[in-house]
């Protein structure tokens, strides 16, 4: 029983900390990730800024509200006042909140349309969702592989491996097949899947997306410090929901193309990759 717990806690525990909350944690982490994009960074800053927003409205409002109930208590002689109404108080208490909304939507919109603005990208991958693995296209490259949870995790997981889950380097945050961008360029993703619906989150690129059959979800990211960036699939999916990780890799453009050119090479069919060795002519031996 004790094993079974076990197989079933630390799991769980991983997800909320890696899942729930962030990939990439800090020790204390409370607050959102600033990630490693203008896109998360426009987020965070976004986030902050209604925050502190909401911070200031809770101060004036229960402010207000302790000090008329100390100030203004029975105990003390006040007497309510009787009125129907008060226009200028109901104008007051209309137009501010409107103008706080309007001051929060206008930061929230153009950030949302410059996230969902893919134009004038390098570099399109298409992504699918599977139970349980991603599946990568690189459109226009005659690259593509799947993405699968790391052999080594996926051994730890299950019931009675005897492995212990922590002896595991990135439990159940690693993959085989990690996807490759080039930094410093701009990478356009175009999101599906192939069974039910997934959803592709990598918190520090700024954002998740759906995964879902039948349709094409668009998203962009432009990476500018090589790094690993790890994520979760963000949508219930099935019993293997908590196994089906992200990880992408971002390299300088030069270890990119040799990275792309290597691929390109490996899934070469063995016929083609004969035909384009160069020959050998007598005065070459």
């Amino acid at each position: 029983m004790k094993r079974l717990l076990g197989q079933l806690v630390v799991p769980a525990l991983t997800l909320l900390v890696a899942g729930g909350a962030f990939a990439n944690p800090e020790p204390w982490q409370l607050n959102m990730t600033p990630g490693v994009t203008a896109t998360s960074q426009d987020v965070y800053q976004l986030h902050m800024l209604i925050l502190w927003i909401c911070v200031f409205i809770g101060i004036a409002v229960f402010g207000a509200m302790f000090y008329a109930m100390f100030k203004f208590r029975k105990s003390k002689g006040a007497v309510a006042a009787r009125f129907s109404h008060n226009t200028t108080a109901e104008v007051i208490w209309t137009t501010i909140p409107i103008l706080i909304l309007l001051g929060m939507a206008y930061p929230a919109t153009r950030t949302l349309v410059r996230m969902a603005d893919t134009g004038n990208a390098e570099l399109t991958v298409k992504i699918t969702g599977y139970q349980w693995k991603w599946r990568y296209e690189y459109l226009g490259e005659d690259v593509k592989f799947m993405s699968s949870l790391a052999r080594a995790a996926d051994e730890a997981r299950q019931l009675g491996s005897g492995i212990d889950p922590h002896s595991v380097e990135n439990y159940l945050l690693d993959v085989d097949r990690p996807l490759v961008i080039p930094t410093g360029t701009k990478v356009r993703f175009v999101i599906t899947a192939d069974d039910v619906i997934h959803a592709w989150w990598v918190p520090s690129l700024g954002w998740k997306q759906d995964a879902i059959p039948g349709f094409i979800n668009e998203a962009w990211t432009q990476v500018d410090e090589p790094g690993v960036y790890r994520g979760q699939c963000a949508e219930l999916c099935g019993k293997d929901h908590g196994f089906m990780p992200i990880v992408v890799v971002a390299k300088p453009r030069a270890e990119f193309d040799a990275w792309l050119a290597g691929q390109k090479a490996a899934q070469m069919p063995a016929g083609a990759v004969a035909a384009s060795a160069p020959t050998a002519t007598s005065s070459g031996i």
